[in-house]
């Protein structure tokens, strides 16, 4: 999906919300994988006013309205219970929807395009790779607050946006069918990956069976809690605000730690093709899960503890499945720069999940020491 943003489009846009004065200049923003984004500035009264518009990826979220409310109930839970805990510092630490004229949170165009606008959170950076310490504590504890702050908000609430997201039975069913419908040079390029694949098959059913059975609780979750959906203070290097709240809807929170444990632990890219490099530090990985066990440790239940060490392992394995599926169907969900772009990230993913799985017994003593420093 391409925007192909001109002025005369933008100005039609910004006439349906509520934003007033001259626009100014308007650049692409972020290196998101869905929808297209953009840092809109627009003079008004004398004052330079920042907002992130979003053209919404239609195709990914195939009933935008559903995706919309959402949003729109947990960006408006977030911001009544910060404005409670820190006042007017609370504007920077949540998303904050700009209305349209008609009052909705979203404006669809006459060519069925739809995009929403908020206010851009100023001096703040996204980072792509963790390489500290401190920056892997702070995703896990903004995480963390994330999942506290939305404990209270009943999941049945919210709507399914992308329907089984993260249920990897679903993902490994759609796995095979892609590499029976694959090409012989794709399985070919892909063979070792593909065998890995089947070689991590007994993590599928982990959280899935919990839930169908009780044993884990049905929460509010992100559902793609990549270090680069926290932002960070430029000065302070405080993890501020999450972002990318798209895909929160009903979900386990082993989904988010996992998730938060593949992108957090890791200094090697996601696409990183020098796969010496991708290996899970144990360091970060004992910095984020003390980040977010220090919101959590009194939320999560003791079966949800049991897990965490797996949820790395299972989210890592999930992620490599869909970067796989993505590239034997033809790269059609991904953003891709070349065509081996999703094969590339599925071998970075499932080294990392090798690199996790040799690591367990450490993990395990991280997790229990730190759970019981938080007694």
């Amino acid at each position: 999906m391409s925007l192909n943003l001109n002025k005369d489009k933008l100005d039609t846009i910004l006439a349906n919300f509520w934003i007033k004065g001259t626009l100014l200049h308007f650049s692409p923003l972020g290196q998101g994988h869905i929808h297209d984004t953009y840092l809109v500035e627009v003079e008004e009264a004398n004052e330079i006013k920042k907002y992130t518009l979003q053209q919404l990826n239609t195709r990914v979220f195939q009933q935008p309205e559903l995706m919309m409310a959402n949003w729109v109930k947990v960006t408006h839970h977030l911001s009544h219970k910060l404005m409670k805990l820190e006042g007017e510092k609370a504007i920077r630490q949540c998303l904050r929807p700009v209305s349209t004229l008609t009052g909705q949170y979203y404006y669809r165009s006459s060519s069925g395009e739809y995009f929403r606008i908020y206010y851009y959170i100023d001096n703040c950076q996204t980072i792509e790779t963790v390489s500290t310490p401190d920056q892997a504590f702070e995703a896990g504890r903004a995480f963390g607050l994330f999942q506290k702050l939305v404990a209270d908000l009943p999941a049945s609430e919210m709507h399914e946006t992308i329907p089984y997201f993260h249920h990897t039975p679903y993902r490994f069913k759609r796995f095979l069918q892609a590499l029976d419908q694959a090409s012989v040079e794709k399985k070919t390029k892909a063979a070792d990956v593909i065998s890995l694949a089947f070689q991590f098959q007994p993590l599928i059913s982990l959280v899935v069976d919990g839930l169908d059975s009780g044993c884990l609780p049905l929460r509010v979750t992100h559902n793609d809690t990549k270090i680069n959906n926290v932002l960070f203070d430029i000065e302070t290097g405080q993890g501020l605000c999450v972002i990318d709240l798209d895909t929160t809807m009903p979900g386990s929170s082993l989904y988010d730690f996992g998730d938060l444990v593949r992108t957090a632990t890791c200094p090697a890219a996601e696409d990183e093709t020098d796969l010496s490099l991708v290996v899970m530090d144990i360091d970060l990985f004992r910095a984020v899960a003390d980040g977010y066990l220090s919101q959590t440790a009194d939320l999560l239940t003791s079966s949800e503890k049991e897990l965490l060490i797996q949820a790395g392992l299972l989210l890592t394995y999930t992620i490599g499945l869909r970067f796989l599926t993505d590239y034997l169907e033809g790269n059609l969900y991904f953003k891709t720069k070349y065509p081996d772009h999703n094969l590339n990230r599925a071998k970075a993913q499932f080294k990392l999940l090798e690199s996790m799985q040799a690591q367990q017994r450490e993990m395990r003593r991280v997790i229990n020491d730190l759970l019981k420093s938080f007694d």
